[in-house]
Order: C-alpha cells, then sequence, then structure tokens
C-alpha cells in the first residue's frame, strides 16, 4: 500500500471523522451503537466493542474505531505487529487512540457460503490452516476461528477476526469445523450445492456452543478428579 495513499487518508480521518464519529458500547455483550457517522463515511459492521466504517475514495482501506472505555485495542494492535504481512490476513498500516486502520478483506465467509450454496473447495481450509500455522510461528494462539471469522476470495481462503489470538487457552472451534467439513459438507453439502437456511444454521450454532460447553466442563471436571486422586 503506498505510504503517501495512506498519510492522505490518515488526514482525513483526524480532520473528517474522528471529531464527529459518535460510537457508544451500552452493553458489553451487544453490538455498538453508532449514534453519528459524517458523510461520505460508510458503515461496513459493528462488534461489541468497536465499529468498522470506509471512505468511497478508499476502498481498499477500513478504519477500525473502539468505542470509549472498551477494551481490545492494544491486543488486537499487538496481533497486527507480530503477524506482519501475510496474505491471508489483515494488516495494520496506522493505530493511534483506539483507531486501527487496516487492508480491507473483501470475500465472503464460510458461513454465508452455506447459506448461499457456494461451493466451499478443500484448498480454502488448507489456506487457512497454513494461515494459523503461521500466526502460531509468530508467538500467536488461533482462538475463536469459527465459520463467520473465516471467508474464501478468489479462491483463497482469509481468517478475518484475530482480536484474540493474544488468548492462551485451548480452542478448538476450528478443529470442530474442519471436522464437520471433511465428515458431513464435503461429502453431501458440497457434492450437492445445498443452500442452508440461516435458521437452521443458527440452531446447529447453538447446539454446537451447548454441546461444545458441557464437554469442555466434563472434562475440567475429570481432570480436577484425576488431579484430586493423584
Amino acid at each position: 500500500m503506498d505510504k503517501s495513499h495512506i498519510q492522505s487518508l490518515i488526514t482525513i480521518i483526524h480532520e473528517e471523522l474522528v471529531p464527529y464519529f459518535v460510537i457508544e458500547s451500552v452493553h458489553p455483550h451487544h453490538p455498538i451503537e453508532v449514534r453519528s457517522i459524517p458523510s461520505p463515511w460508510e458503515l461496513l459492521g459493528t462488534g461489541n466493542y468497536a465499529a468498522v466504517v470506509y471512505h468511497p475514495e478508499y476502498p481498499d482501506v477500513v478504519v477500525k474505531m473502539y468505542a470509549p472505555g472498551r477494551p481490545g485495542f492494544e491486543e488486537e494492535l499487538a496481533v497486527y505487529q507480530r503477524l506482519g504481512s501475510h496474505p491471508a490476513f489483515s494488516e495494520c498500516f496506522y493505530a493511534h487512540d483506539g483507531l486501527l486502520v487496516l487492508r480491507r478483506l473483501f470475500g465472503v465467509t464460510l458461513y454465508d457460503c452455506l447459506h448461499r450454496g457456494l461451493r466451499i473447495p478443500p484448498k480454502i481450509i488448507k489456506d487457512i490452516d497454513h494461515a494459523l500455522d503461521y500466526a502460531r510461528t509468530r508467538g500467536l494462539y488461533p482462538h475463536d476461528v469459527h465459520g463467520k471469522n473465516v471467508m474464501m476470495f478468489e479462491g483463497k481462503g482469509l481468517v478475518v477476526d484475530i482480536s484474540d489470538f493474544l488468548q492462551q487457552e485451548k480452542c478448538s472451534k476450528w478443529d470442530d469445523l474442519k471436522r464437520a467439513y471433511y465428515l458431513i459438507y464435503l461429502p453431501i453439502f458440497y457434492r450437492l450445492g445445498l443452500r442452508v437456511p440461516y435458521s437452521f444454521l443458527n440452531k446447529v450454532r447453538k447446539s454446537y456452543r451447548f454441546i461444545r460447553s458441557v464437554a469442555d466442563n466434563f472434562s475440567q471436571f475429570m481432570n480436577k478428579l484425576i488431579k484430586g486422586n493423584s
């Protein structure tokens, strides 16, 4: 990315976006609320802690702004600093006071691919695997990697959300997704090009969360029991 291009955007951000972009985190477990956004900036999405916007004249770059009082900015910046430049991840060009300027990733999440009946070839899964392996070599711990946080674009797999990659606790979401991909998706859904309603996908997601929670709690209980008897 051309440095002068980014520098001109940074100037616009501080003069035209920051003074007039008002966001608020009403509840830490719900997406933040956007109170005001100046024209011509456009909102791409919101999370529990931050909002993502872009300027039409700079479509390949996004600005991620954390809501006042919400954590995560320093941790996310640290992850990007460790990742550096890698084709499967976004890249941070600038960071200041809760604000990140990032390379924009285009594509369709694997979750939406299921809904739209778009075939997800094995190469996408392997690309994401390689990207996560790369992150581990940079001292990171891929965490919370699931169908809504990974995408495919022009035959390549991408990882969208890296904000939890400093968490060292074990996370099996990606391994579980891969298991379902090879055992169920590839022989059935991929071959037939089936579309899956969001209502069904949401039920599967909620069921998975419940089953995983029960399994994790049982595992913790057994570990404590074994340690107590040793």
